[in-house]
């Protein structure tokens, strides 16, 4: 089977945010282990993480100290030694620091790069926000700093684009010198105040993608029907796949999962319904232009 009948499946098998007290998602650098070999059992290739605090009483909220992200990153190697590791650094505001040391400290393979700015809204039924609106500021000069700092390690960034002017921006990017290399981008569907979760739109943002990228869809906040349509859509179209609990609780049907593994497995079998097969991890290496 050629590399173009291969499909990269990703695992996010942990949220920013979501509450370990009331959800099934993994936090601790044992949890996260075993979450990404579940993973990896199942035909994920790529565990994107992000970082929790193990302190007492920090409820778990994100983390970038270099000792508890390094803790993280050492047992999900351990166990999964032949999976990549893709770090989130998504941050708020223009201190960037911590991500940019774990970058430089850690050299995961790959990495998010949020690529542009989003105001980051939810509006109740009675018209109230949800949430205070939120500005998810990455300006130009903020992505660049992500890139130079990838480029000095040999780290290649996934872009996450929230909107179509963010998937063109990423060519302006390249062709600005801003990373090397054949971009990679996912369409990040469902948030409210960004691209909804709609299959009809993925051929106008595949063509709309820089020339020889790859790309996926990140579908989060989509209804369970609509979730599993694009990634039968995706497939359908060329792209590569995630899933994991930071995406959904629930499996195509309407089943709540309680692993990351569950969920790896029902994509999995998708793409094989689709005449196609998982990547290897080699596979990936060499599809994703990875040269570690």
């Amino acid at each position: 089977m050629v590399l173009n009948d291969k499909v990269v499946v990703t695992c996010a098998i942990t949220g920013v945010l979501t509450n370990p007290g009331q959800f099934n998602v993994p936090v601790t650098p044992e949890e996260m282990a075993e979450a990404a070999r579940q993973a990896f059992d199942q035909g994920a290739t790529i565990v994107h993480a992000h970082f929790r605090s193990q302190q007492p009483g920090m409820g778990m909220w994100p983390t970038w100290d270099i000792t508890e992200v390094g803790d993280i990153l050492k047992a999900i190697r351990h166990r999964v030694p032949k999976m990549i590791i893709n770090m989130s650094t998504g941050v708020m505001g223009a201190n960037i620091s911590g991500p940019l040391a774990c970058l430089a400290k850690f050299k995961p393979e790959m990495a998010a790069c949020n690529a542009g700015s989003l105001n980051y809204l939810k509006i109740r039924k009675d018209g109230q926000w949800a949430w205070p609106p939120i500005l998810f500021d990455n300006p130009v000069e903020k992505v660049k700093q992500f890139t130079d700092t990838m480029t000095a390690h040999n780290i290649v960034p996934e872009f996450e684009c929230f909107d179509t002017g963010i998937v063109r921006s990423v060519g302006m990017f390249k062709a600005n010198g801003m990373f090397s290399g054949n971009p990679h981008l996912s369409f990040v569907m469902g948030v409210d105040s960004g691209m909804p979760a709609r299959a009809d739109l993925l051929p106008i943002l595949k063509d709309e993608l820089p020339k020889n990228s790859h790309w996926q869809v990140i579908a989060t906040g989509a209804g369970r029907e609509k979730l599993w349509e694009l990634h039968r859509a995706c497939i359908a179209l060329g792209g590569n796949v995630r899933t994991g609990l930071e995406d959904t609780f629930y499996l195509p049907d309407g089943e709540k999962a309680d692993n990351n593994g569950k969920l790896v497995e029902a994509l999995v079998k998708i793409i094989r319904e689709q005449g196609k097969e998982p990547a290897s991890p080699e596979e990936a290496r060499q599809i994703l232009g990875i040269r570690k």
